[in-house]
């Protein structure tokens, strides 16, 4: 019998992990990692890249260098969140024939499912190295919120991916299975999930009910912000250092893709550092240049600063 994997298919970090016996083996991918960025590059020659090597890219090639695909899966070009969206991604956002939200990657349009798909297939892959056996069947997580047309779309990437999608599973459900919920004794009884990722902070409230000897989760509720998240901390990161450099050099980087992909790399980076130090140094050397010769970015932030 072939063995059913379990895909957290994330904003910004996906990962890939299977029941061995009572246990939960979360899989490390090729990189050694046990999560893989939810990045997606395509070059000039054809070539498609994913997970850590895709983001190591997306400073030279940021137009091909798909993230946070999430966003946009089972959307309308015309939502309120792809029209955010828009505005802060460096690659193409464009409306499909149908009127769904498509990206656009070389001059070639492409559906969000089959952006994720290659995500899901490089997840796939990690499983099938580590088993050493064909891997054909998948359980995967979405938030609580997701829609019906989003729910199909994810399962349409899985099959892209060459995956049978068993079951798609709510996120929130998965965190209370994950932490042994359905272990406990007490009858029936509610719960509140919070669920802070990369793309969306969403409180979800789940009643656990005992029928027959076994647990059973509905999520009775569900409610937050789509853009609340580690892609939107960075965000802000990334507007504080441009209107600093702005004020110090007079030069303004929100126009320069280059430049923008480095500050969206270092505030990432500078998010991590601040979750353990009170205080962290940006520094990017020629991050641009005018009539003067090149400028160098060395900013200063505090995790006072970031928290205010």
């Amino acid at each position: 019998m072939s063995k059913i994997i379990g895909i957290d298919l994330g904003t910004t970090n996906s990962c890939v992990s299977l029941l061995d016996g009572k246990q939960i083996k979360i899989i490390e991918n090729a990189e050694g990692g046990r999560t893989t960025p939810s990045v997606v590059a395509y070059l000039q020659d054809g070539e498609i890249l994913v997970g850590a090597p895709a983001k190591r890219q997306a400073v030279t090639n940021p137009k091909n260098t798909l993230y946070a695909i999430k966003r946009l899966i089972g959307r309308r070009f015309e939502d309120a969140e792809v029209q955010k969206d828009i505005a802060i991604t460096p690659y193409e956002i464009v409306k499909a024939d149908n009127g769904d939200a498509w990206v656009e990657v070389n001059g070639k349009k492409m559906a969000p499912p089959q952006v994720s798909a290659e995500i899901l297939r490089k997840m796939k892959e990690t499983a099938e190295s580590f088993l050493g056996e064909t891997v054909t069947q998948a359980v995967i997580t979405v938030p609580a919120y997701f829609n019906d047309s989003q729910r199909q779309a994810t399962q349409d990437a899985g099959r892209i991916a060459g995956l049978e999608v068993k079951r798609i599973i709510n996120e929130p459900t998965a965190a209370a299975l994950a932490f042994g919920m359905d272990k406990v004794d007490g009858g029936d009884r509610k719960i509140a999930v919070f669920d802070l990722g990369g793309g969306t902070f969403d409180v979800s409230i789940i009643e656990i009910a005992d029928v027959d000897g076994d647990k059973q989760f509905e999520v009775l509720s569900t409610n937050g912000d789509t853009f609340l998240g580690g892609e939107d901390f960075d965000q802000r990161i990334i507007e504080y250092l441009i209107g600093e450099f702005k004020k110090e050099q007079g030069v303004d980087l929100s126009k320069d893709v280059l430049a923008l992909q480095r500050l969206k790399e270092a505030a990432e980076k500078a998010k991590i550092e601040l979750s353990s130090a009170s205080q962290t140094d940006i520094n990017l050397p020629y991050v641009t240049a005018d009539a003067s010769g090149p400028k160098h970015l060395n900013i200063r932030l505090t995790r006072a600063k970031l928290e205010a």
